[in-house]
C-alpha cells in the first residue's frame, strides 16, 4: 500500500532533532511520496537538502507562503522565479491568502498569488493554495485566471460543501488533513458527497496534528489517522483510499 502525503514541511526547524527517524518510521507504515511546499527563501537549502537525502520520496515546490509576505515580497518572488527556472520543481506553492494573521497587506498578498500563479502557468505547474479566512478573495484570482492552465490543490480544506464544490471547478483537488477527525472540523459531515476522485491526503506536519495526536507536533506518519478516517467516510478500505488518493496526487503533480 502506497499512502501520499501531499503536503508536509518536513524541513522546518521543528524536525531537525528527529527528522530521519520521523521520515524512515513513515516510510515503515507505506508512506513513500511526499510533497514538500515552500515558505519563503529561508528555507530553500533545507528544502534541497531534504531532496537530496531521499531523492526517491521528497518532491519539492517551490513559493512564498502568503504569510511571508513581507516588505521583502519583491526579492522573495525573483528568488521564486529564479528557483523555478534553475531546478525541478513539481508545484508552486504553497501560496494563496492569509487573512487570519494580517489584513492590512491584503493587496499585496493578491498580487503576489498572481504573480505566482502566471510563474506557475509559465512553467505548466499545479498550484497549492493556503487559504485561511479569505475564500472570498481566493475565488476572486482563481475566476480571473480560470483555464485549462490553472489546477492544482486547495490545501487544509476547511471550508463548506458549497465552497468544496466552487474550488472543484476551478480544476483543485481538496487537501484533506487532520481537520477531518477533529469533532468540530464539519468536513466529515459532508466530505463523502464530493467524489474521491477530487482528494488528496496530507498532513501539514507539523502543524495540524489529527485526533489522537491533536495539539502535538503532526508528523507526516500521523497521516494514517487521516486515511482511517476517509475511508470510515467513503465505506471503502484503507487500501482502497490510499490507491486513489496517491492516484489524484499523480495527476495534480504528474510523478
Amino acid at each position: 500500500m502506497v499512502i501520499t502525503d501531499t503536503h508536509t514541511h518536513l524541513y522546518v526547524e521543528e524536525f531537525d532533532e528527529d527528522r530521519d527517524s520521523i521520515i524512515k518510521a513513515a516510510l515503515a507504515k507505506g508512506i513513500t511520496r511526499f510533497f514538500i511546499p515552500a515558505i519563503d527563501a529561508t528555507y530553500t537549502n533545507q528544502m534541497l537538502a531534504l531532496e537530496k537525502a531521499y531523492p526517491n520520496n521528497m518532491f519539492l515546490m517551490m513559493g512564498l507562503h502568503p504569510t511571508h509576505v513581507k516588505e521583502n515580497w519583491e526579492e522573495e518572488l525573483n528568488h521564486v522565479s529564479l528557483m523555478l527556472a534553475t531546478h525541478r520543481y513539481y508545484a508552486v506553492g504553497e501560496i494563496g491568502i492569509d487573512l487570519y494573521w494580517d489584513k492590512e497587506l491584503l493587496a499585496i498578498q493578491q498580487h503576489v498569488f498572481r504573480a505566482q500563479i502566471k510563474l506557475a502557468k509559465k512553467h505548466k505547474l499545479p498550484i497549492v493554495i493556503h487559504c485561511r479566512e479569505a475564500f472570498e478573495e481566493v475565488f476572486e484570482i482563481l475566476e480571473e485566471e480560470r483555464g485549462e492552465d490553472l489546477f492544482g490543490v486547495l490545501h487544509c480544506f476547511s471550508g463548506d460543501l458549497v465552497q468544496a464544490n466552487k474550488a472543484i471547478s476551478y480544476n483543485m483537488k481538496l487537501g484533506i488533513g487532520g481537520i477531518v477527525t477533529f469533532k468540530n472540523g464539519k468536513v466529515d459531515t459532508f466530505l463523502n458527497k464530493i467524489p474521491i476522485e477530487n482528494i488528496v491526503l496530507e498532513t501539514d506536519a507539523p502543524y495540524l496534528a489529527p485526533v489522537p495526536y491533536r495539539g502535538k507536533r503532526n508528523e507526516s506518519g500521523y497521516i494514517s489517522k487521516v486515511l482511517e478516517k476517509v475511508a470510515l467516510l467513503y465505506n471503502l478500505s484503507t487500501a482502497e483510499v490510499a490507491a486513489k488518493t496517491t492516484e489524484n496526487s499523480k495527476q495534480v503533480f504528474g510523478v
